[in-house]
């Protein structure tokens, strides 16, 4: 059965290539890459075990290939082709269609080896950024709000311009780090505050992803190992920090992305705080900062060597604090590798 897809991340995997105007029909054989004048020449250099074809209007000239090939289905991702693309492929083309949630992206959920270091060395990378990050701020000392924050993350992570960021990097201080996404906000950074920083950043197309939790003070890094002045919030990070201990350390391949989930959730349940934890326990990483697989506690997905995920549990108490520490891992034989 042939695929389609305009998802650049899923046109690039299959042929190295990929465009904001492109549409890939595909199949383990055979690729056909359909792109306007703009990006035809490069296609066509760059593009790999692919027939590249000129186009100005790419459903039309999928429909033709379809018919002249005698192709008698066509499977799409129904999350990922809008409705109206939809239309326009059922009104041109005699294929049949059929809806597959996930058919060309669940693929990539298990690493090959040359994605592997290249995810590495993202990781690598956006740690450099923390660091970067920690030192910027506690030698500018004044006080800072989450904007000019979120400016200074941003020039750290990409050593000023020289790489891209994964996405936009969130600088959340003390009851704004109770939004698990927070957008930025005119608070200012002071001497005892808690700050949440998750960033990360692109190396050759591969995403890296990382929270941590500070307590802000003179000196202060983005060491695991925090204190803080209020018990109860030392309390919440002690927990969450146990519970994504429990989760790396149990990780395993054969065991559902649900169980993984429960373990990291039961730590935070028995320590009074489950109704706190409000969103996934973690998320494949790879060419999208947001891929299979998906670590949830419905999610029945089976684990397996080479998939690359976060484990980032939270505790968010509204009006108060937030705490989320996000590393990402590999799955090996042994387990959970941090990465």
């Amino acid at each position: 059965m042939f695929f389609i897809t305009k998802d650049e991340s899923e046109i690039f995997y299959e042929i190295s290539y990929s465009n904001d105007n492109a549409l890939l029909l595909t199949n383990e054989n055979e690729n056909y890459l359909f792109t306007d004048g703009r990006y035809f020449e490069e296609a066509k250099a760059a593009a790999k075990n692919c027939e590249v074809i000129l186009s100005s209007s790419l459903f039309k000239s999928v429909a033709g290939v379809a018919r002249k090939n005698k192709i008698e289905k066509i499977c799409f991702d129904p999350h990922k082709t809008p409705h109206a693309d939809f239309l326009e492929l059922k009104k041109l083309s005699g294929s049949s269609l059929f809806a597959k949630k996930g058919a060309l992206s669940k693929k990539r959920a298990v690493k090959r080896d040359d994605e592997l270091q290249k995810i590495k060395k993202a990781v690598k990378l956006g740690a450099h950024g923390f660091e970067a990050f920690a030192k910027k701020i506690s030698f500018e000392k004044s006080s800072q709000n989450e904007y000019s924050l979120a400016y200074s993350a941003k020039e750290c992570l990409t050593n000023k311009g020289e790489l891209q960021v994964s996405f936009e990097p969130i600088t959340a201080i003390d009851e704004n780090a109770a939004n698990p996404h927070a957008r930025a906000t005119a608070k200012l950074l002071q001497e005892g505050s808690l700050l949440l920083f998750d960033g990360g950043v692109k190396f050759e197309r591969y995403c890296s992803d990382r929270t941590r939790t500070a307590f802000f003070k003179d000196g202060f890094s983005f060491e695991k190992k925090q204190g803080f002045k209020d018990q109860k919030l030392q309390h919440i990070y002690d927990t969450v920090l146990k519970a994504q201990e429990a989760a790396i350390s149990a990780a395993k391949p054969g065991m559902k992305a649900k169980e993984l989930d429960k373990i990291a959730r039961d730590v935070i349940e028995a320590a009074g705080y489950g109704e706190y934890f409000v969103h996934s326990l973690g998320h494949g990483v790879g060419l999208d900062i947001h891929e299979y697989p998906y670590i949830n506690k419905k999610s029945e997905e089976i684990l397996t060597e080479n998939m690359v995920f976060t484990i980032e549990p939270g505790i968010y108490i509204p009006g108060h604090y937030g705490v989320r520490i996000e590393d990402m891992v590999v799955l090996t034989s042994n387990g959970a590798e941090v990465l």
